[in-house]
């Protein structure tokens, strides 16, 4: 029981120190001058992926990369089809930025790199590199959408945010360095149960990572998403998983491959990599609309979390065969 309870503590631990950590870091941006949409883009994109962060290199430096990749390709999934599909179910989803717009090609094509990366069943340290060189060409445009882009809706959104819950520097410090250091604690506790858990019940470490520990390091991205979308702060709300699944894509896995090469088995081309890449492209399609702002409907919200349910399916009937 012990395990399951390391994992239970340990996810939900990570949601609010992951909370606590975005805010305290957000806060200290706007402090500090920079712009709502760079806060927007960068600061709130990688406090919402430091717990796939952790996890991923924590799990990369113990020896268990599967959980690694499961983490990052599960929290994908779980971004779009979990995510995004139960928040445009409680209320549509209106993308209005073109900075978001121009994000849903290049996920797209990130992903389609990963896939590459991925067909000769292993991404070795070089291949992590290309990775890490690519996130790091993304944020120096990142950077530079978020100061020259001073209308855009997704900025807006987050200046008003900032506003509306206005938080001292002190507070902010306190609150960012308290975060990381119960993140990287929630972190060990959910990686040493899912190992244990693991091992215990004979299921591999990637369909564990791709499971339990993808849903517990997608949690605030969740909570963050209903929370905006609620509020009517649509952008943010999609802004989330962008960010995320291209934090994850890119630093995540190449964080994780640069401590520990992966090999990578056949089911996960086969399986997890084509609903990855149909799920971002469904995405994609959805959300760009060429002509007028893509929107996210409550029936393709529904069908989203149908297709969660599925691949979810897909995972117990393969711990099953096993």
């Amino acid at each position: 029981m012990l395990p399951f309870f390391a994992v239970i503590c340990g996810a939900a631990l990570l949601v609010w120190s992951a909370d606590r950590f975005v805010t305290g870091a957000a806060a200290m941006a706007h402090h500090g001058g920079v712009p709502p949409l760079l806060i927007g883009m960068v600061v709130v994109g990688f406090g919402t992926s430091a717990p796939e962060m952790l996890v991923s290199a924590i799990s990369a430096w113990q020896g268990n990369p599967g959980i690694a990749l499961g983490n990052a390709y599960g929290s994908n999934i779980a971004n779009i089809a979990l995510i995004l599909g139960v928040t445009a179910a409680i209320r549509p989803i209106t993308v209005r930025s073109q900075v978001l717009r121009t994000e849903l090609p290049i996920l797209t094509a990130v992903t389609a790199l990963a896939a590459w990366q991925l067909w000769d069943g292993e991404v070795t340290r070089a291949e992590a590199m290309v990775l890490l060189i690519t996130f790091a060409g993304l944020m120096a445009w990142s950077v530079r959408q978020g100061l020259t882009h001073e209308t855009d809706a997704l900025g807006s959104e987050t200046a008003q945010e900032l506003e509306s819950h206005p938080l001292p520097l002190r507070r902010a410090v306190l609150w960012l360095v308290v975060g990381l250091a119960l993140l990287l604690a929630s972190s060990r506790m959910l990686v040493w149960g899912a190992v244990e858990i693991a091992r215990g019940f004979g299921i591999s470490d990637l369909v564990i990572g791709l499971t339990l520990v993808a849903v517990g390091t997608s949690l605030p991205e969740l909570a963050s998403s209903i929370i905006a979308a609620c509020k009517g702060e649509h952008d943010i709300a999609l802004g989330n998983v962008l960010g995320s699944n291209l934090f994850n894509t890119l630093a995540v896995v190449g964080i994780a491959a640069t401590i520990h090469p992966m090999a990578v088995g056949p089911e996960v081309l086969r399986r997890d990599v084509v609903v990855m890449a149909a799920l971002t492209l469904a995405l994609f399609i959805i959300g760009y609309n060429f002509r007028a702002p893509g929107r996210i409907h409550r029936i393709e919200g529904a069908l989203l979390v149908a297709c969660y349910v599925f691949y979810t399916a897909l995972l117990a009937k393969s711990i099953g065969n096993n």
